[in-house]
């Protein structure tokens, strides 16, 4: 049970964080975000984002998307309760080894691979993305770290 919340406490990081990156900065809560205004952005990324039908999920209905994310959190947590027994002791360091896992695995090859190949994303653009999923990685990290890492009391 203590992997199951953890994982739902690492999702509901996960989510939380990609709204405040995401969603409060990167393509702002009216389609005003720096993802969708700046002049260098391509114009590919901007119309799947905007007139490319259907549209993401995560822009016309995030539901889904928000509890595939907890889902992650929880297949993450899995992950983490079966590498932390070789890692050190600690939260600190084990979060940190599962938020870059988690970055260089996932968002990494992710931007690669989505925003600047196919959609032929700026690299300034790609970093910032980055630095929000560096962000998600370590908050959802450190929030199953804790809860794994969280002794039962002795009495």
């Amino acid at each position: 049970m203590k992997t199951l919340f953890a994982g739902i406490a690492g999702g509901m990081a996960m989510n939380l964080m990609m709204l405040l990156t995401f969603r409060a900065i990167g393509f702002g809560w009216n389609g005003d975000g720096i993802l969708l205004t700046s002049p260098m952005q391509s114009p590919k990324l901007i119309a799947v984002w905007t007139q490319l039908e259907p549209l993401p999920l995560v822009a016309v209905n995030p539901a889904p998307i928000i509890f595939g994310m907890l889902l992650f959190g929880i297949g993450h947590a899995f992950i983490y309760k079966w590498l932390s027994v070789s890692w050190p002791q600690g939260i600190l360091p084990r979060a940190l080894r599962l938020g870059g896992l988690l970055f260089f695995m996932t968002f990494l090859f992710w931007e690669f691979f989505t925003p600047f190949n196919q959609f032929g994303e700026p690299l300034p653009l790609v970093a910032l993305e980055l630095s929000f999923w560096a962000l998600i990685s370590i908050a959802e990290a450190f929030a199953i770290a804790v809860v794994m890492e969280i002794k039962k009391p002795a009495f």
